[in-house]
């Protein structure tokens, strides 16, 4: 029915998981083109995101954010070979959005339709900062809502090594930087205000020795708040920028260790990243010093390309693309889909029909 077999073939991305509408277009692993328009400042003003004025917000942004995609890739809507859309995990008014939106655009050009995972397109990001990377390779997951060190095998296949047993190293960070009094979004705020403090408050290290490639960020929530607490009770002031400094240190520095250790031990020479928090300077500082330490060749996605954007759904959109897997227009979005489900191997159509 489609014709599969370009090389470079032109897949739109369209992102509208929480706070962020995006719209990207890449030929190959090549961005030609990434657009944004995000509501955070609005939603700052609450706090945090406020599900119903996500979704007004995509729903007002997303068809400009697409023609302006297109645009600026400097094709025309012809020329597009399929439509990737995020389908879940996140907010479920925000994600209906985008599916609404993709299924009527690629039903009227008569394009495949295909369904990404959040989490699978944060993993499918390095794959544009680095055109040659081939697995295998291991990845470190790391945001809002999941942190997990994987094997990647192939483009489709993943072994989880270790996962965090609670909060996820993103919302650990937003919990801090709320305790700390610092405005949404709470990540680069807790970086700010780190980077005038000393690592000097001490905090416990999640499950360094005995966990395997597990983490627990619970505890760590819970110091921070015991510690500022106890402070407030005997009336002396604390430095926000030490808490942040020790806080971000004791997060992180678990993360990289962990991730060239498990490197080290699988035998493979290259470290990726993806995820939100992947961000983050001081992560980004730490992982590179310790896989040059090590001797291994780390990937990493340019900053705007760890947070929500499309680019990294269409990147997950071309390898779906070339296996063929596409979606019906019966497509709906889904809130919640546990990190092993998203993990799993798909087979491609091909594959199914030999079955």
């Amino acid at each position: 029915m489609y014709e599969l077999n370009k090389k470079q073939p032109i897949i739109l991305g369209i992102e509208s998981s929480c706070d962020e509408t995006a719209a990207a277009v890449i030929r190959g692993r090549k961005i030609l083109s990434d657009e944004i328009a995000s509501s955070a400042d609005i939603q700052a003003l609450y706090g945090g995101v406020v599900p119903e004025i996500a979704s007004r917000a995509h729903t007002d942004a997303i068809a400009q954010v697409v023609e302006r995609a297109v645009k600026n890739a400097g094709i025309t809507y012809g020329e597009i070979d399929a439509v990737a859309v995020t389908y879940g995990a996140g907010l479920l008014g925000a994600l209906l959005v985008g599916v609404s939106f993709a299924k009527a655009f690629a039903y009227a050009l008569k394009k495949p339709l295909i369904a990404v995972n959040h989490i699978r397109g944060h993993l499918a990001a390095a794959y544009l900062a680095d055109e040659r990377l081939k697995p295998p390779f291991i990845t470190l997951l790391a945001s809002g809502g999941h942190t997990a060190i994987l094997h990647t095998k192939s483009e489709t296949e993943f072994e989880i090594l270790g996962a965090t047993l609670d909060d996820a190293v993103g919302e650990a960070f937003d919990k801090v930087a709320r305790v700390l009094g610092l405005p949404y979004p709470g990540g680069p705020h807790i970086e700010r205000c780190a980077s005038g403090g000393e690592k000097s408050v001490p905090m416990p290290r999640m499950l360094k020795g005995n966990g395997g490639y597990n983490f627990s960020y619970s505890g760590l929530k819970t110091a921070v708040i015991n510690y500022c607490h106890n402070k407030e009770q005997k009336g002396e002031g604390i430095d926000k920028a030490d808490v942040a400094a020790s806080f971000q240190s004791a997060a992180i520095d678990v993360l990289v260790e962990k991730s060239v250790e498990a490197a080290k031990e699988r035998g493979v020479n290259t470290v990726t990243a993806g995820g939100g928090v992947v961000a983050n300077g001081y992560l980004r500082q730490t992982l590179s010093a310790a896989c040059e330490k090590n001797g291994l060749k780390l990937v990493l996605p340019e900053r705007r390309y760890c947070t929500d954007n499309a680019a990294m759904i269409a990147a997950e959109g071309l390898i779906q693309y070339g296996l063929g897997n596409f979606a019906e227009y019966s497509l709906t979005a889904k809130a919640s889909i546990p990190l092993a489900a998203t993990l799993e191997t798909v087979q491609s159509r091909a594959a199914k029909k030999k079955e």
